[in-house]
């Protein structure tokens, strides 16, 4: 990350605050976090997490405030002028991009499911902190440097030739792709928008499960001794299951015989055996049946035989006989987790598009650019998806990313990847059309803006992405399997985000749309709170296209 804001910023004051702010604001968030765990259950994994995220917004929010004010002692502003414009401005961006991010993470409460309330509790925390840090101690610092955040070239540029305003010239890549965006609107956002759904196309393949001993790493102990196990009693010794019968005692003793003897005969299963049954207070008595499948537990051959034992096998024998069978065991309930968790995935993803599309709403006093918003971020998430089932669940470039071997992604994989990528995503879409607002707001004419604002924010968003990528696929590096999915899902996301979704397909669907951008019934622009990103904005009824 700091040879890369190096490179954009040419500055060593420039590269260091950004990396400064989030080390800053972390170290306060996860001695919280450390304090809320004795309240909180929270994951043993938690606190990488909160790294991971922390680090990869806290050097975008930076970034996008020390670039706009940089921006601002270019355009010939006093250092204080400046920074108050870039609070105002990119500052307002980062505290809506930070509540949207917020948003979604404490959406994960909506699933119903304790284990992610502690996870989504950190992350926000972390997430919070580095944009509190990012509107205080980022400015403060910026005050105690001065020009120095400028780098030489910028500097003898400016005594050379005066002020420049960033994005209303024509030279340089940006403000080149920009032009020819704006010329052929349509090539590079169906090139772009074809790639995406290319690389997306593996996620109708998804298969939600969790991951044994068999993908740890070649070296470790408990992979050898999973291993061994398999090579000595078969894949499905490392992971058997658990029949739990409730019956009235010696009566019930031939239903269990019966029982025992249909597993057996079942297709998939090895062996299977009663152990000795145990009263319980009420007088009945409780026995378990241990069953062996033939495949290993994260194989969906075993999730297929879970589902017949329950299904079919264990109703033939017991229905009508008093006898109440449950199957258990850590797979069948990783299984069940697994399901819960995806019946709940559309209320939890329906809840976090309709909150960000109102506060978008609220906030560009548009319909149109959150509506585009939700429908790309969606798109992107996709993206990461099918990048993730194609590595962890197919095994393509396994030993490049050394995964252990092909098995189903983690249960709760996706709510927490959705919640971040969407928030992180709706950084990149604030970013850029708040500047693309700004530009509107002064001349009226949706494409001048359109040119203007992707020129002036394309090198600040795709440095931010670069910086995000590194940091989230420096993760991958980590040993544990869950770790690297959350870096390579991320860092995947980031990129299809970033480069091809907000730098191709949002300019372009926005020079199409024109005008039309910026429509909002003034009806309902009087009566919603103002919350605008650009402190500028016209009374309601008043805006250019309202």
């Amino acid at each position: 990350a700091g040879i890369v804001l190096f490179l954009v910023f040419g500055s060593l004051f420039a590269m260091a605050l950004p990396l400064l702010l989030p080390l800053a604001s972390l170290g306060t968030a996860i001695g919280l976090i450390g304090l809320l765990s004795h309240l909180l259950k929270m994951p043993v994994f938690s606190t990488e997490l909160v790294l991971l995220i922390g680090l990869g917004v806290g050097v975008d929010y930076a970034l996008f405030i020390v670039t706009r004010h940089r921006q601002g002692l270019i355009a010939g502003n006093d250092v204080e002028s400046s920074i108050v414009n870039a609070v105002n401005t990119s500052g307002r961006a980062v505290m809506f991009a930070g509540i949207i991010v917020c948003i979604a993470l404490l959406g994960m409460f909506a699933l119903g499911v304790s284990f992610l309330y502690g996870l989504a509790i950190a992350a926000a925390i972390g997430v919070l902190f580095t944009m509190f840090a990012a509107l205080t101690l980022l400015p403060a610092f910026l005050g105690f440097i001065g020009p120095r955040v400028l780098s030489r070239k910028q500097k003898k540029n400016l005594a050379a030739n005066g002020p420049e305003v960033i994005g209303t010239g024509t030279k340089g890549f940006w403000p080149t792709w920009a032009a020819f965006i704006q010329r052929r609107p349509i090539v590079p956002a169906l090139v772009a928008f074809a790639v995406v759904v290319l690389v997306a196309l593996p996620f109708f393949s998804l298969r939600l499960g969790s991951s044994d001993q068999g993908n740890d790493p070649t070296g470790t102990t408990t992979r050898q001794a999973y291993d061994m196990l398999a090579q000595g009693f078969g894949p499905g010794f490392n992971g058997p299951l658990l029949l739990v019968a409730q019956n009235d005692g010696p009566a019930d003793q031939q239903t269990l015989g019966k029982l025992v003897d249909a597993v057996k005969a079942q297709p998939g299963v090895v062996s299977a055996f009663e152990a000795p049954s145990f009263p319980t207070k009420d007088g009945k008595t409780v026995t378990l049946i241990t069953a062996y499948p033939t495949t290993s537990p994260e194989a969906s051959q075993t999730t297929s035989l879970i589902d017949h034992l329950r299904q079919v096998t264990i109703p033939e024998v017991v229905t009508g006989t008093g006898v109440n069978v449950d199957v258990g065991g850590n797979t069948a309930i990783f299984v069940d987790f697994a399901r819960v968790l995806s019946s709940k995935l559309p209320l939890f993803i329906g809840l976090v598009v309709i909150l960000s599309f109102l506060l978008l709403a609220i906030v560009f006093r548009s319909l149109i650019i959150p509506l585009t918003a939700a429908v790309m971020n969606l798109l992107s998430i996709g993206a990461a998806f099918g990048v993730l089932v194609a590595v962890f669940q197919w095994g393509w470039l396994g030993s490049v990313f050394q995964v252990g071997g092909p098995g189903p992604v983690e249960a709760f994989l996706p709510v927490m990847l959705f919640a971040i990528l969407f928030g992180l995503s709706m950084d990149y879409e604030v970013f850029l059309v708040t500047r693309i607002q700004e530009e509107y707001l002064k001349t009226g004419d949706n494409a001048t803006a359109v040119r203007q604002g992707l020129a002036a924010t394309g090198k600040t968003i795709t440095a931010a992405a670069l910086i995000m990528i590194l940091v989230f696929g420096s993760f991958i590096l980590g040993g544990e399997r869950i770790i690297k999915e959350f870096g390579l899902g991320l860092a995947a996301g980031i990129l299809m985000d970033a480069l091809l979704i907000r730098m191709a397909i949002v300019p372009a669907l926005m020079f199409f749309i024109g005008k039309a951008n910026w429509w909002f019934p003034d009806w309902l622009d009087r009566i919603l709170p103002r919350l605008a990103v650009d402190p500028d904005l016209p009374p309601a009824g008043t805006r250019p296209g309202g």
